[in-house]
């Protein structure tokens, strides 16, 4: 009884604020990965957005096993776990995110998720399945909108990238497909073509040889992710204002995987750049966490002398 009472007895202060209710979207879409060729979220996710242990979360399901049958609830396999875990960095061992655990976790699909508010009634509850439902939403809404991008894709290799389009693996392929085509000195991304800008922004990211100069006031666990392409053990500096939302907790998680990443401060720079290799620049019209969320656009810095100054410049205005 005790334990139900932590699933039901969460105590409610009203309608969350809309800059709240967006925040906790934009971090339930980071938690949805694809299995089995189907959009899911882990348990041990689900458990913590509903603000209870992954044991208790889980042992309240199995009350109510008859409300999901496998195709709204499956465990994984040790292979399955392992791919997912080396799909992004928020997964890697060191975030605690299913450390010593003795069982291999399970995974819930839409539909399974949508009856989770028939198991767990609490007003937290009640507003954490409203914010998934409409997280997944959107991520259909974006696949649907990159439709002909995928498409073009496909012609490349067809039968396979049709259903494994947002692993690891297949994101590998469309960046040497775009590495392949000859690039344009510019490149304007509209409203709605996040996917595209990820891809051309990561393949920049990529061609790096010695380092990264990362220069974006405003950097988060996107940020992250994009940096995560970029070849084994090449180290890549940030730049950012001390405001960032990257924890220390992130740059150790981030470095246990993709060594090695150092973050310093800098108010002297309102747009953002990405050098690489100290010699090829690239001005960016959007911090790279909001790539594709509005039209901006990208081009390639062509004076040695403007990256030289803007190098300078970054010695003499960091921050301690």
């Amino acid at each position: 009884m005790e334990k139900e009472k932590q699933m039901t007895e969460v105590s409610t202060r009203g309608q969350a604020p809309l800059a709240e209710v967006e925040q906790a979207q934009h971090e339930i879409r980071n938690m949805i990965y694809v299995v089995r060729n189907q959009q899911v979220m882990l348990d041990s996710d689900l458990a913590m957005l509903y603000r209870v242990e992954t044991k208790v979360f889980n042992q309240a399901v199995k009350r109510n096993i008859a409300r999901f049958p496998d195709n709204f609830r499956f465990q994984l396999t040790k292979e399955e776990h392992e791919s997912l875990r080396s799909q992004v960095v928020t997964l890697n061992e060191n975030t605690g995110r299913g450390k010593h655990r003795k069982y291999l976790p399970y995974v819930f699909t839409e539909q399974g998720i949508a009856m989770l508010s028939a198991v767990l009634r609490s007003d937290v509850a009640i507003q954490t399945s409203i914010n998934i439902m409409n997280a997944f939403v959107e991520m259909r809404r974006f696949i649907s909108n990159n439709a002909l991008l995928f498409e073009r894709i496909s012609a490349v290799e067809l039968c396979q990238l049709e259903y494994q389009k947002q692993t690891d693996e297949k994101l590998e392929q469309i960046f040497e497909y775009i590495s392949e085509h000859e690039e344009s000195n510019q490149k304007v991304f509209f409203e709605g073509q996040i996917y595209d800008a990820f891809s051309l922004i990561a393949s920049l990211i990529q061609k790096a040889e010695k380092d990264i100069v990362l220069i974006d006031g405003y950097v988060d666990l996107v940020t992250l992710n994009l940096l995560s392409k970029k070849k084994e053990n090449m180290p890549v500096t940030i730049y950012t204002q001390k405001r960032t939302r990257l924890s220390k907790t992130d740059i150790t998680n981030f470095n246990a995987q993709y060594p090695s990443l150092e973050v310093k401060y800098t108010k002297a720079f309102h747009d953002r750049f990405l050098i690489l290799d100290r010699g090829t620049a690239y001005h960016i019209g959007a911090s790279l966490k909001d790539a594709g969320k509005r039209c901006f656009g990208i081009s390639l810095i062509q004076d040695a002398g403007i990256i030289r100054d803007i190098l300078q410049r970054l010695e003499l205005k960091t921050e301690e």
